[in-house]
């Protein structure tokens, strides 16, 4: 496949052009990691191959004789991040080590390379990148505090983002059609069970269906904070012998370990305005049609007219939530490229909630609500509007995403902006 432009190209090639030597790139298997780094490297070692391992292992400083160098699934030969960071050490070139991974579970004895090895974390495909719309609003834009004019007009709909939601961000996996489509998705989820766990963790899943329900349980409560309880419970309905406490815990370190999941944690400021708030994740998976897939969805199980009619939402409260993990998605890579963090806000007692906090290193803020609607009102604002009051001019904007055609501003200052004009 020709390479397709991602927004983490731009933050590679300041870091490059900075001087940085060693590059580590980090996310859920298929994201797009390699295509991204294979295209500034001389030379490529994919250690999935037993050859290329074997090599390795017997002269790990040959990856120091081939100029730049991609280093892809370092984590299945640890011993070469040493050799990557010695030779940091030693004054490698800008750019001349890249390497990438799909599991963070680390070997103990490796050193951090905190100081030598930078790590960006990667994504699947965001909208923009997906080349669904030209976006004429920057989240960059809104992190500056000036308030920008918002504009623009989009015929992007409810039905397309169903589709999208389905379709995945995985590059290689979303232009296929429908039923290769699905099975990819299906065989994704399946390695993860069956392999990638025991590849990462060295255990081996000795109850796989039951692994499998609670990751569709986790999916079915995307964008919530359920707890881990309530998602094992969830996944273990008229059962009296649920899986343990520990269990649970297992099954989602090694998910998030092979970034698989992808939780928001609660925005907590430093300078706490706010009494009560809570310290919950909200959960997400990496791309929502992972938790489609889990849970045996198509467009047509979520909109009446997906096919080409007139689009009715079936279940507005799982769609809501897919939405938003779709939105999520894309404020997470802006706002890495913006060098900014995301949280979500809720109040102990849920009296309050912000869908998105995405926070500047000054700890100023834009907060973002999510809307499964064309259009928006004064109730869809109020959560907005009362943050607003908390915490002054650490907020520096505010805006509803929505499924509507149209950008603007509302008389209040805060922007309503349809999810497929929102950018880097």
């Amino acid at each position: 496949m020709p390479y397709h432009a991602r927004v983490l190209d731009n933050e590679l090639d300041e870091l490059i052009a900075g001087g940085i030597a060693a590059i580590a790139i980090e996310g859920a298997k298929a994201v797009g990691k390699s295509a991204t780094a294979v295209e500034r490297v001389q030379t490529a070692y994919l250690l999935e191959d037993p050859a290329t391992r074997e090599l390795l292992e017997a002269d790990p400083t040959r990856i120091l004789a081939t100029g730049r160098v991609l280093i892809d699934e370092w984590q299945r030969l640890p011993a070469l991040w040493d050799v990557v960071r010695r030779a940091v050490d030693a004054g490698a070139d800008p750019g001349q080590f890249l390497l990438t991974g799909s599991a963070s579970a680390l070997n103990p004895g490796t050193h951090s390379g905190a100081g030598r090895i930078v790590t960006l974390r990667m994504r699947p495909m965001t909208l923009f990148e997906r080349d669904v719309e030209n976006p004429s609003v920057s989240l960059r834009g809104l992190l500056s505090g000036s308030q920008p004019e918002i504009v623009g007009q989009t015929s992007v709909g409810l039905t397309e983002y169903v589709d999208e939601i389905c379709r995945s961000g995985f590059p290689a996996i979303r232009p296929l059609a429908d039923r290769p489509r699905n099975a990819l998705l299906a065989g994704y989820i399946e390695r993860v069970i069956d392999r990638d766990i025991a590849d990462a963790t060295g255990r081996i899943t000795r109850n796989r269906p039951a692994l499998r329900r609670w990751l569709a349980a986790y999916g079915a409560a995307s964008a919530t904070t359920a707890t881990y309880e309530t998602i094992r419970d969830a996944a273990t309905p008229g059962v009296a012998d649920k899986p343990s406490r520990h269990t649970s815990i297992s099954y989602r370190d090694a998910l998030e370990a092979l970034y698989v999941l992808d939780p928001v944690e609660a925005w907590m400021p430093t300078a706490n305005h706010i009494s009560e708030l809570s310290a919950s994740p909200k959960h997400h998976l990496v791309d929502p049609a992972l938790a489609v897939t889990l849970l045996g969805l198509n467009p047509q199980a979520l909109v009446d007219g997906a096919d080409g009619g007139m689009p009715i939402v079936r279940d507005g409260t799982l769609l809501g939530s897919l939405f938003e993990s779709l939105v999520t998605l894309n404020v997470r890579v802006y706002a890495q490229n913006a060098e900014a963090s995301v949280g979500h806000l809720r109040t102990q007692r849920g009296r309050h909630e912000v869908d998105l906090i995405v926070e500047r290193a000054d700890r100023r803020v834009v907060a973002l609500e999510m809307k499964l609607s064309r259009t928006v009102d004064d109730s869809d604002v109020r959560h907005l509007k009362w943050l607003r009051d908390e915490i002054g001019q650490d907020l520096l904007d505010a805006a509803v995403i929505t499924t509507g055609p149209n950008a603007y501003r509302r008389s209040d200052g805060i922007a309503v902006i349809p999810a497929a004009l929102l950018g880097p």
